[in-house]
């Protein structure tokens, strides 16, 4: 698989002029995000982009039912506990938390590579930065 491949996803679209429409993951990420409580216009193009690519980095198309968790993660990296268990409840913040936990322990995998790309985004909320101390180094 070539550098270009693992950037951006073959068939991930986001549009043009209106003419051309969002394919079917960029559309599927957007729905995540609006039901974890962020409006997709608030997350760069960019990063769903980078996002349905990490999501697909196996060569396979992730399945419609991998979208949802992508999209809890992404909500409670950019809001933070509190407002991200105010509009998704208890339940799935102590979920988006053990996820956020589990990926800063072991330093890869999926949700590690899409924390990594909220944090350098600038999207991470800075009270999650502080709490868990987050930070990029190289090396």
């Amino acid at each position: 698989m070539s550098w270009l491949n693992l950037m951006v996803k073959r068939g991930a679209s986001i549009g043009l002029f209106g003419i051309f429409g969002r394919s079917e993951d960029m559309r599927r990420l957007d729905e995540a995000l609006r039901r974890s409580g962020i409006h997709p216009g608030s997350v760069p193009e960019g990063v769903k982009l980078a996002t349905v690519s990490l999501m697909a980095q196996n060569g396979t198309e992730p399945p419609a039912e991998a979208y949802p968790s992508v999209g809890d993660l992404m909500a409670f990296c950019m809001v933070g506990r509190e407002e991200f268990a105010r509009h998704n409840g208890e339940a799935r913040l102590e979920s988006a938390i053990k996820r956020l936990e589990l990926a800063l322990e072991a330093g890869e995998g999926q949700d590690a590579e899409l924390i990594l790309l909220m944090f350098h985004a600038k999207l991470l909320d800075r009270d999650l930065i502080d709490r868990y101390e987050i930070s990029a180094e190289n090396g």
